[in-house]
This record gives structure tokens, C-alpha cells and sequence, in this order.
């Protein structure tokens, strides 16, 4: 893997028309010839890369229980799943601008020798789907509706809660030729109610036009192709000093009365009534003022929708990084864990496919970051990681001669979606009991030849240690009724 910029990717195309920038020499020590020894540490071979996360089994089951909660909230307001290459070409990636750093990919060849692809791993799944879009326009129905929860991979340095890898879990709506507002409106009710079912109850969604700062701007006379980078600045002003963010906008034009404007945006905590009032009175910039009232009326939309007011707060300074954006813009923010920063965010873009198609396809989406959110869920316990299984009941073994009866019993309890195990090892019942408890299973089945005999089952509760004597049809039913009494089996 390499790490590319744009302008180095540019840059290179220019001087070389190659895809690489570094090749090693078949003497350079980060690579040596594969049939040759390497002094490698053990404990380095069994460590993974930073930047690159794995669960534990207890965490990639509650992970995986969000995943679940996502995919059927999504499918409940009929979006399609997609599944785009991990593996792009380096200019659709590109074909945006992305200001984050790619992982560019070679294959190492058995001489050494790097054979130069211009192919690199996708850092979002939005660039991808527009590609996708246009590429197969003509076998879409629109407006097409997609969701993706897939892994991305960034040039990032690695801290706590940014990554190299991460799960993204998108939604989008592309329209053909048009797209009305009302399905800005829509996406977002979705991601709130993904926030509401997976338990989360103190969150914000951070709501703009993109249109009102760049209105804003031209009114100002920043340069068309200097918009961008001042909105960049507003972007860091809560990370660099009062004085830098004054000089980064004065050194593109901007008066100090201008910056003065700017900066009251950023301070002011006003209600979202309060910040359509205020908002016209600082400019008369027509887009400025259009975009306010597509502001207004998304809010409305939004209501229609049934997300409350409380968790929607304008924001005016809030712009996205990502250039595609063009009209509406949103993130989610915790705010009992406002280290996280966003955990949520999207908006609405124009002309995304336009690089790949002459057809104007513009479209609405918001992507969760989860491989951030997750964990902090799992921390302050709203997402429960306390099993090692999947499995709800773990049949335990007291004679292998009479295993074709344990794995009937395994069968009846799976035919009734209830998810099993046969403890197949030959082991003490203390030792199946002990297994049963470190992993997190809710019930262990206990039969011998007595309780076959007598067509019973004992049945044993974990979390008390009742147990009771239970014919296969009432271990059933008391599993399936245990089982819709607890959220956590979901």
C-alpha cells in the first residue's frame, strides 16, 4: 500500500503518467525477497496495524447487533442493498477533488518488481456510488434508493476514534433529473430513527444550506475559487487560534468587518426561530437568501417526518469538508460525548456524477460512522457486549452414545429461529456448565437417558440457576417467550 494526494497524484500524472510513486529497490530493507529468511519478532507478527481495528468476540456481537438495527431500518423505508468494489480507479476517486489522503495498491511480484495499476481502495462509499449511478443508469429505477455498510480506508493518523479502516453505513436517494426537497427531509428522519432505535436519546442533528455561507461569501467578494478554502477555515475555527483563523481570512480577502459577520456565527447559540430571523438580516445576497428558505422549509419537512425539534439545531458556519455538497449539509453529534465530534453527517449534492455522466443525477445521503460510534456505546453500556455467541441455549452432552437425540433437540429449538449449540467435546457437565457461563448463554439443556426416556428436558436459566423439567414443546415456548422479553437477544 501507498499513501496519495491529489496534488501528488496530479503531480505525477503530469511528469511520469504513472500510478506510483515510490518503487523499491530489491535491496531496500522494508521489503525483501520473499524466499529469503526475515528476523521478524513473533510479537510484532501478532500485532495488528494501527489505525486498523478488530473486535473481541463480545464486541463484534453487539457491533453486529447494530448492524442488524441499521439494515432494518433502512430496508423498513425500502431502500435497496448495494455492494460496491473495495477497489476503485485512482481518478474516479479523485474525480472530486477528496482531500484525504488514498491507499494506492500494487501487487509485490516475485522479482521485486512493482507493477504499476493506478488503482487505489475507495475512502467513502459515495464517490463509488455515483460511478455505479452512471455506469448503470439505464438498469436503475429512480429515484433509486441504495444503502451500503461496507469498510473504507483513509490516510488517517491513527487516535482515539479515527481510524485507517472503518465501517461506513450509507444511505442515498438519486434522482433522475430532479430531486425535491422533501427527500432531504426524508434521509435524515431515517438516520434519527436509526439514532432512536438503537437507543440513543441525547443526540443533535447539526442542520445548514451550504448555499448560506457561500451566498454569504460572494457577498463579501471572496473569489469563486477561494470559497472553498475559506470555508475549510471556518471549518478548523474551534481548532486553531482566534488570531490564525483572522489571518487565514484575511489573506483571502476578507475585511475585517467581514470576519467580524463570520465570527459572530460561530459564537452565537441562538434557537433555530431565532436564526431565521437573524440570518436575512445580515446579507441580501439572492442565493443567500434562497437558501435560507429552503432551510426553513426543510425544517418543516422534517416535522412532517416526525423528528421532533428538539434534536434539530441550524448551524450556519457548518459547511462538510467534502466538495460535493452543494445545498443541504447535516451532522449528528452525541452531546454527552462531544469527544466524538461527529458521528453522523451527509447532505445533499447537485452534480456527484457528473464526472462520469453528462446526465444530471442529483441526489441526498448520510453516512454513520459506526466504527466510532459503536464503541462508545458499548463503553457507557447502551449496547450490551456481554456474550461470546450468538447462541441463545447451549445443548450440553452427558452420554455421546445418545448424541443423535441431542442434535434433535438442537434441530427442533433452531426450526424455531431460536440460535443453538451442541457442546460436542467430551467433557465433565461442569466443565459444559463453566463454557456456558464464560460465553454468555441464556439457558443450557441438561438430558440424559432418564429424561429421554420420560420425553422431558431440564431446562437451566443462567442468569438464576432455576431450572425446570419441560417437554421440548414447553422448553420451546418459554425460550421464544424469554427471548421476546429481552432486547438484548435481538
Amino acid at each position: 500500500m501507498r499513501l496519495t494526494t491529489l496534488s501528488q497524484y496530479q503531480q505525477q500524472i503530469e511528469s511520469q503518467n504513472s500510478g506510483i510513486l515510490l518503487k523499491y529497490a530489491p535491496n531496500d530493507t522494508r521489503y525483501t525477497e520473499r524466499h529469503k529468511d526475515m528476523n521478524i519478532k513473533t510479537d510484532h507478527l501478532l500485532s495488528n496495524i494501527s489505525g486498523f481495528p478488530e473486535f473481541l468476540p463480545k464486541e463484534q456481537i453487539a457491533f453486529n447487533k447494530v448492524i442488524k438495527i441499521i439494515k432494518s431500518q433502512f430496508e423498513l423505508h425500502g431502500f435497496i442493498p448495494l455492494e460496491t468494489p473495495a477497489v476503485e480507479r485512482t481518478p474516479t476517486l479523485l474525480a472530486k477533488g477528496n482531500d484525504n489522503e488514498i491507499y494506492g495498491l500494487y501487487r509485490l511480484a516475485d522479482d521485486a518488481e512493482i507493477k504499476e495499476k493506478d488503482i487505489a481502495l475507495r475512502f467513502d462509499l459515495t464517490i463509488p456510488l455515483a460511478r455505479y449511478v452512471a455506469q448503470h443508469y439505464g438498469n436503475l429505477t429512480f429515484p433509486y434508493r441504495r444503502y451500503q455498510i461496507a469498510p473504507v480506508w483513509r490516510g488517517e493518523r491513527p487516535q482515539a476514534g479515527r481510524y485507517r479502516q472503518f465501517y461506513q453505513c450509507d444511505v442515498d436517494i438519486i434522482g433522475d433529473g430532479e430531486l425535491s426537497l422533501i427527500y432531504d427531509a426524508e434521509a435524515l428522519s431515517v438516520v434519527y430513527n436509526i439514532f432512536k432505535n438503537i437507543g440513543l436519546k441525547n443526540f443533535e442533528i447539526k442542520i445548514n444550506n451550504r448555499s448560506i455561507l457561500t451566498g454569504l461569501l460572494k457577498s463579501f467578494g471572496v473569489l469563486e475559487n477561494n470559497i472553498s478554502h475559506v470555508m475549510r477555515t471556518i471549518d478548523k475555527a474551534a481548532k486553531i487560534s482566534k488570531d490564525e483563523f483572522r489571518i487565514e481570512l484575511s489573506s483571502y480577502g476578507l475585511t475585517q468587518p467581514d470576519i467580524e459577520i463570520l465570527c459572530g456565527l460561530i459564537i452565537k447559540h441562538l434557537t433555530n426561530v431565532a436564526w431565521l430571523e437573524y440570518l436575512p438580516s445580515i446579507c441580501t445576497n439572492p442565493e443567500f437568501l434562497s437558501a435560507i428558505t429552503e432551510l426553513k422549509e426543510l425544517i418543516k419537512l422534517l416535522h412532517t417526518f416526525e423528528v421532533l425539534d428538539q434534536y434539530i439545531q441550524i448551524d450556519p458556519t457548518l459547511a462538510r469538508g467534502l466538495n460535493y455538497y452543494t445545498s443541504t449539509v447535516s451532522e449528528i453529534q452525541l452531546l454527552d460525548y462531544p469527544e466524538l465530534g461527529s458521528v453522523c453527517g451527509g447532505g445533499r449534492y447537485a452534480n456527484l456524477a457528473s464526472s462520469f455522466s453528462k446526465k444530471p443525477l442529483p441526489g441526498v445521503g448520510f453516512s454513520i460512522g459506526i466504527s466510532r460510534l459503536i464503541p462508545k456505546l458499548i463503553e457507557s453500556g447502551i449496547i450490551n457486549a456481554n456474550q461470546e455467541t450468538p447462541a441463545i441455549v447451549l445443548v450440553t452432552v452427558q452420554n455421546t452414545e445418545l448424541m443423535p437425540y441431542y442434535i434433535k433437540i438442537a434441530k427442533n429449538l433452531r426450526a424455531n429461529n431460536i440460535n443453538t449449540e451442541i457442546y460436542l467435546a467430551n467433557k465433565t457437565l461442569g466443565a459444559q456448565m463453566k463454557y456456558a457461563s464464560k460465553k454468555g448463554f441464556k439457558f443450557v439443556i441438561i438430558a440424559n437417558e432418564a429424561e429421554f426416556e420420560n420425553q422431558k428436558l431440564i431446562l437451566r436459566s443462567l442468569s438464576d440457576g432455576r431450572q425446570e423439567s419441560l417437554s421440548i414443546g414447553e422448553t420451546i415456548e418459554k425460550i421464544v417467550r424469554c427471548k421476546c422479553l429481552d432486547n438484548s437477544w435481538i
